[in-house]
């Protein structure tokens, strides 16, 4: 048997140096068993949320994880800036009620001031021909729950219609074509659900029925605007350790409490994914979306397991081996989010052709399989999980450990099947900040205002290249002032490689 391990991992590693001469990684590496890596830190829905990364006149250091990814700060109740701030410019539309009135901003493109410099940069690291714009790929952006709260929250029909559809408005006018919209953050739900509560985001309060359907206008006014939509969900996260508000008396989450379904740890609240019946009710809220609404996409983040530490399952864990289990901890956990991603795949297709299913993992490969127990190398050589893979590929060209060139070349050597298509996550909110964990490359989102242009152009190169997303929307239609000017030079700078 190690006869054979070896001469089919000698293979396979005369096969990547015959392929190219860029930096790979084995799968070898990749799933190097340290069992357990133990971080009693690691809560990514405490410490990383990938939702809300704060923009800050002064550097500041972040919290972050080992192996560096996008700072992610939540907090219990977020910072409301004013309505002028946030509301996307409003579509024409019929003199609004006082209650529904919405400050009109123009579009980024012309609020903006432009700059001087950063127009004329040229890559100093990555591509430099600037490969053709390609028209039939993914441009796609990230519209988190906390754009919603401004958009939808104690906001009527016809003033969330006229909110969105500007924001549309703006996505499309940047030459983008796609719109990613978390529509599940916290085992809740922005529509009609046989299986969550009304989201809080809906009508301020977790249960409560605004009176329309958002996700239906959301699905009407993307494509009205020739956009893709695409519902993001969150499957595992019910409350983070921050995220204070009560569940709603109908939650189910409070039966499956009671049943061991759900896991309370470390203030917060999470499905047990080892748990048939709250993978049934993810599977379940998965199908009822696709088909009930015209949707393009489903994607899922990167909250897969919030922890490390073994306390967290000991009970599912220790009830598996009693049965006669015999994988240990970490294979084991990682069995479990397969067969949920696996069950998501096959509940899309089943239920509706032509929508597509994606995870938007950490960028960090490591990380993935070892911290959140989610076997990319897995999902991308096995048919039945993924259509395409989207790595929040967080870095600059000029960070320590995972520089992004390299990086998008890893993952693009991991996907050995041609069902499956790789989308590069993008992080505009770094932009005109110090990123603290990359080492000598800390100064580079600061120093440099063509980094997105360039990414894009470097991220054409890899074969199974399929397109972008930016995270996230209001990081460049509603940044911070110390920063506006930047992001104008740096969208400028995308817009040209988009045409």
């Amino acid at each position: 048997m190690k006869k054979w391990t070896i001469l089919l991992l000698t293979a396979a590693l005369l096969l990547q140096t015959a392929c190219g001469d860029r930096p790979r990684i084995s799968v070898a590496d990749l799933t190097e068993r340290t069992e357990l890596e133990l971080s009693q830190d690691l809560d990514a829905q405490k410490d990383y949320p990938a939702e809300r990364p704060e923009i800050v006149t002064e550097p500041v250091k972040q919290q972050a994880e080992e192996g560096e990814e996008a700072p992610k700060k939540e907090t219990a109740e977020p910072e409301q800036p004013s309505a002028e701030q946030n509301t996307p410019p409003a579509a024409e539309e019929a003199s609004p009620t006082p209650a529904e009135s919405q400050s009109e901003t123009p579009p980024v493109q012309t609020e903006l001031p432009s700059t001087e410099t950063g127009k004329e940069e040229t890559a100093q690291t990555g591509d430099t021909t600037r490969p053709q714009s390609q028209p039939d790929e993914v441009r796609a952006i990230w519209f988190s729950y906390f754009e919603l709260e401004t958009m939808l929250k104690g906001q009527s029909e016809s003033a969330f219609t006229r909110n969105i559809g500007a924001a549309f408005d703006n996505v499309a006018a940047l030459g983008l074509n796609t719109v990613i919209m978390q529509v599940r953050p916290y085992a809740d739900a922005v529509y009609p659900s046989d299986y969550f509560p009304w989201s809080y985001l809906a009508a301020g309060e977790e249960g409560k029925d605004p009176g329309f359907d958002p996700l239906k206008i959301m699905v009407r006014e993307a494509h009205n605007r020739g956009l893709s939509i695409e519902a993001w969900l969150n499957p595992y996260r019910v409350r983070s350790a921050n995220y204070k508000n009560s569940l709603c008396d109908s939650n189910l989450v409070h039966t499956y409490l009671k049943s061991g379904d759900a896991v309370e740890y470390n203030g917060g609240i999470y499905f047990d994914p080892a748990s048939k019946k709250a993978q049934k009710l993810i599977v379940d809220g998965v199908r009822e979306i696709v088909a009930n609404y015209n949707v393009d996409g489903i994607h899922f983040d990167d909250y897969f397991y919030p922890t490390t530490d073994e306390s967290f399952d000991q009970d599912s864990y220790s009830a598996y081996k009693k049965q006669g289990g015999t994988l240990a901890l970490a294979d084991w956990r990682r069995q479990n989010v397969n067969d949920l991603v696996k069950a998501v795949y096959s509940a899309v297709h089943e239920t509706k052709s032509g929508v597509r299913f994606g995870i938007s993992p950490q960028g960090n490969l490591e990380n993935n399989y070892n911290k959140q127990f989610i076997d990319v190398a897995l999902w991308l050589s096995s048919p039945g999980y993924v259509d395409y893979i989207c790595p929040q590929i967080y870095f600059g060209f000029e960070n320590d450990t995972c520089p992004y060139a390299e990086t998008v070349a890893q993952w693009n050597d991991l996907i050995q099947l041609s069902s499956v298509e790789l989308t590069i996550g993008l992080a505009p909110f770094k932009i005109g900040t110090e990123d603290t964990w990359a080492g000598a490359g800390k100064n580079e989102w600061k120093d440099h205002s063509d980094l997105l242009s360039r990414m894009v152009c470097t991220a054409r190169e890899a074969s199974c290249y399929d397109g972008f997303v930016l995270f996230r929307y209001d990081s460049i239609f509603q940044p911070a002032a110390a920063v506006k000017s930047q992001i104008k030079t740096e969208i400028d700078n995308l817009k040209e490689v988009l045409q």
